[in-house]
């Protein structure tokens, strides 16, 4: 038997590997071969054991694997040195502003909308109050302005917090875009390698390991709680000696009876019953 040097199932690959076992057992009754599904184990039974059973099928895939993990690294080898080669550090002085700058906006645009409205609510609690306390102190009506101000001040920090997440969450979401993009433009090489591994893994570890355990009888449920009973000793290549009874020999002859003494005690009686 070939034995490979292929490295294990990397964690980047286990959703990947996730995805083809659910396929396969999505389009389980589509196939001859896996039509006992079900019947003693159920489409989750059957993944869990192919989870649990991940190192073993994987390995029936093993070369194809190293070959796909060898292409994409040499392409994100080559992608990080051309980055290395055409962008300016990422621990520069540029940076180092541009996050500083995307801080302090970050803490201006969150305590903005709670101090203007803290100051508006204030502000409007102590004039509305001042004026109808005393209606001729025209300082009630200033703080009543201010609180105004501040109240807008406060909606308006809010409207641009609003306006600035739905920017974030829009950016994100062309960053992730662009990623399935990339990872569905893998060079020819890479998807070759990759599509081999996966069709490797299917065919030569999933199907075989979903087969075999359909066609086990000890598989099922039951298997989880054997029962063993005591009659059943395992063979070790050697037999017990046989101890066999007297019947086997000679006729033997009457066999000697013993009984006990017979004790008895001594007749005692009356005065007429002396004893000689």
């Amino acid at each position: 038997m070939q034995m490979t040097s292929a490295p294990h199932l990397l964690a980047e690959d286990g959703p990947e590997y996730e995805r083809i076992l659910g396929d396969a057992l999505r389009h389980a009754h589509e196939r001859p071969d896996l039509e006992g599904v079900g019947d003693r184990l159920n489409t989750e039974q059957l993944r869990t054991m192919a989870l649990s059973a991940t190192a073993l099928i994987t390995a029936a895939a093993a070369t194809e694997y190293e070959h796909y993990v060898k292409a994409r690294g040499e392409l994100r080898r080559a992608a990080t040195a051309e980055e290395a080669d055409g962008a300016p550090a990422p621990d520069g002085p540029q940076s180092t502003a541009a996050g500083s700058g995307a801080g302090i906006g970050a803490v201006i645009t969150v305590l903005t909308p709670l101090l203007a409205g803290s100051a508006a609510v204030i502000f409007l609690l102590v004039g509305y109050l001042l004026k109808a306390v005393s209606p001729s102190v025209t300082f009630g009506s200033s703080l009543v302005a201010a609180g105004w101000f501040f109240a807008a001040v406060a909606a308006a920090a809010i409207l641009v917090a609003a306006v600035g997440l739905l920017v974030t969450a829009l950016r994100n979401g062309a960053t992730s875009l662009a990623a399935e993009n990339e990872e569905q433009e893998l060079p020819e090489d890479v998807a070759r390698a990759r599509e081999a591994w996966r069709h490797a893994l299917l065919e030569r570890g999933i199907l075989p390991f979903l087969r075999d355990a359909l066609a086990d009888p000890t598989a099922g449920p039951a298997a989880r709680t054997p029962h063993r009973s005591p009659n059943r000793i395992p063979k070790v290549g050697y037999s017990r000696p046989d101890f066999s009874g007297p019947d086997d020999g000679p006729a033997a002859g009457p066999r000697p009876t013993f009984t006990s003494p017979d004790f008895t005690s001594p007749d005692f009686g009356g005065p007429e019953h002396q004893p000689d």
